[in-house]
Order: C-alpha cells, then sequence, then structure tokens
C-alpha cells in the first residue's frame, strides 16, 4: 500500500510539473500561437532622428523570420511644416500601423504623402495604414506591387506567421512622379532610377542633405538581387555618388555620413557579375558554381552566403543563355 501511495504521489507530482510547463508554453505562446495578443506582435519601433526634421526606423540585417517579423528594412518620416512625408511603409500592415502610432508621438501634423522607393514587400506592404492619403511611386513600381504584390504576402504570410495578419497588398495611387517636390519649407528631389529592380526611386532631401537609396544601396548586408539589372544597378550607383548629401540612409543597414556604403555594394555587384562570368565561360554548371567561395572580405557580411546562393539561382541561368546566344556564329 505505501508504494501505491508513493506512485500516486509520484502521478500526482508528475501532473503539477506537466500544467507548469503547459502554462509556460502558453504564456510563450507556443502550444497556442493563434491564442496570442497583438501585443505580442509589437515591433517596438523607435525612430532614430539622423537630421533636422528627420527620423529613421532602422532594421536588423537579417531574413525574414519569426522572431523579427519581417522588420530588416529601413523606412523613415520627414516632418516639414505642413505635414509629414514618409519614406517606404514596412513589411506588414501592423508595422504600418505602428509607424503611425510613432509618428503621432513626434508630432501632431498629418502624414500629407507617402513614397514607395521600390516594389519589394518590405517596403510596401504597410500601405494598408495610409490607405485615403497619396502614396507615390514610379509607374514600375506600381506595377510591381499590383501584379506580384499577392504573391509577396504569401511568401510574407510563410516566412512571419502573425506578424502579416491583416495585411493584403495596397498598391501605390500615384505614378506620376515630380522631379521636385517643394513640402513645407523641404526642397525635395525624387530620382528616377533602376537596377535593383525596374524601378528605384531614390529620394533626396536638398534642404538637409539626406538620401533615402531604398535598396540601390545595402550596408553591411548582402543585397538581394531578385530582380536586379547589375550593368543599370552600377551606372545609377554613379549617380547617387556625385550627390552632394550629408547624409546617406540605405535600404538596409546604418545609415552613415561617407559613400562607403555605396562603394561596398559596387565591391559586391561587381565581383558577384564577374565570378558568374568567369564561371559561365569555363563551363561550369550551376551546382558548381554555388560551391564557389566567397572573397574574404565578403565571408562575414551578414547573409553573404545566402544571397551569393540566391543571385546564382536566379542571374546564372540568365547569363549562361546570353553568353552562348553571344557565341552563335
Amino acid at each position: 500500500m505505501q508504494d501505491s501511495g508513493f506512485r500516486g504521489e509520484e502521478r500526482d507530482s508528475g501532473a503539477v510539473a506537466l500544467f507548469v510547463v503547459f502554462s509556460l508554453l502558453c504564456a510563450l505562446g507556443l502550444m497556442f500561437p493563434w491564442a496570442a495578443s497583438a501585443a505580442d506582435y509589437d515591433y517596438h519601433l523607435s525612430p532614430r532622428q539622423v537630421a533636422p526634421d528627420t527620423w529613421v526606423f532602422q532594421g536588423a540585417t537579417e531574413d525574414f523570420s519569426l522572431a523579427n517579423g519581417g522588420n530588416i528594412v529601413n523606412t523613415g518620416f520627414i516632418v516639414t511644416k505642413t505635414g509629414v512625408l514618409v519614406i517606404d511603409t514596412g513589411p506588414s500592415l501592423r508595422y504600418g500601423q505602428q509607424v503611425r502610432e510613432a509618428i503621432r508621438r513626434i508630432t501632431a501634423l498629418p502624414i500629407v504623402q507617402v513614397v514607395n522607393t521600390h516594389h519589394h514587400p518590405d517596403h510596401f506592404l504597410g500601405n494598408q495604414a495610409y490607405v485615403g492619403l497619396p502614396i507615390l511611386a514610379l509607374p514600375e513600381t506600381a506595377h510591381g506591387e499590383e501584379s506580384q504584390g499577392g504573391a509577396f504576402a504569401d511568401n510574407m504570410y510563410r516566412m512571419n506567421g502573425e506578424w502579416m495578419r491583416g495585411t493584403e497588398p495596397q498598391p501605390a495611387t500615384l505614378t506620376e512622379v515630380p522631379v521636385r517636390l517643394q513640402l513645407g519649407g523641404h526642397d525635395i528631389e525624387f530620382l528616377r532610377l533602376a537596377g535593383h529592380t525596374d524601378g528605384d526611386l531614390a529620394v533626396f532631401d536638398r534642404s538637409t542633405g539626406v538620401l533615402f537609396s531604398g535598396d540601390l544601396v545595402f550596408h553591411d548586408r548582402a543585397p538581394t538581387t531578385p530582380h536586379a539589372n547589375i550593368g543599370a544597378w552600377l551606372r545609377n550607383l554613379t549617380v547617387l555618388e556625385a550627390l552632394p548629401f550629408k547624409l546617406l540612409v540605405p535600404g538596409h543597414g546604418a545609415p552613415t555620413t561617407d559613400a562607403a556604403p555605396i562603394a561596398q555594394t559596387r565591391d559586391w555587384l561587381q565581383w558577384l557579375e564577374g565570378a558568374m562570368r568567369r564561371g559561365a565561360t569555363s563551363g561550369l554548371d550551376m551546382a558548381e558554381m554555388l560551391r564557389q567561395p566567397l572573397p574574404a572580405r565578403f565571408a562575414t557580411m551578414p547573409l553573404s552566403s545566402r544571397e551569393y546562393q540566391r543571385s546564382v539561382s536566379h542571374l546564372f541561368p540568365h547569363l549562361e543563355r546570353e553568353m552562348l546566344e553571344g557565341a552563335k556564329p
């Protein structure tokens, strides 16, 4: 009987232990993630003032994940005398809403203009938070948001989970991009460029010297190339480099007061294109290209191996065809 009683106490202790573990998992949202509250999906956005009237939300130099909710991008805003200009809206409806809340903590002035630098999901899926406001983008960007936005959103749901709840693609509403915009004492120049995508819009505030480059420039993070034209990209890096900016805000990575991120992005692209051309000329197949080592200067750069492999997978076949067609008599 004593033995039976001991087993009963053991069962009771085991049940208590299981209940404690169950409670802890529930509290962490691991057993029933659908029961998590909206408060569990707080990006903790903290705008950093980088120049007069100018703030930046700096994302992580990581890939999309459940841990970061897609917050891997730099977005920003400029507070003018007549209202706020928002530059890129982030990866989700939640992100866009939380940016608006952060802006309200800085100023009571209304948001009067939103800009999408290009059509990649981390830069425009927050557009829903700005419905009813003018959202400006190049025609190529608006087309990409319209034609690819659904697929982008689905993929972001798979990678970021509940962070994306309620997010649907909202394409830009204005595609007649002015060369210059005088807004509340700020002289804003829009540069119609391309290379990272078919349409890359850089925003240069000549009043403060702040250049928002979008994803034409990456800093200490390997560039992504799913829609890249490397030749055009390299040409337009030269355009950006010639601007008299005082502060450069890249699409990903820390802002700087010099052109080092432009040089770094150029270095990566030139090496990438050269490596693939040498591989195609040497008759390497894709599997062999994927196994090629990275130069030492890129080996420790965040996501360098992953982005190299991605770039080879979607750029190398086109380069092979190009070189084969060029060799035909």
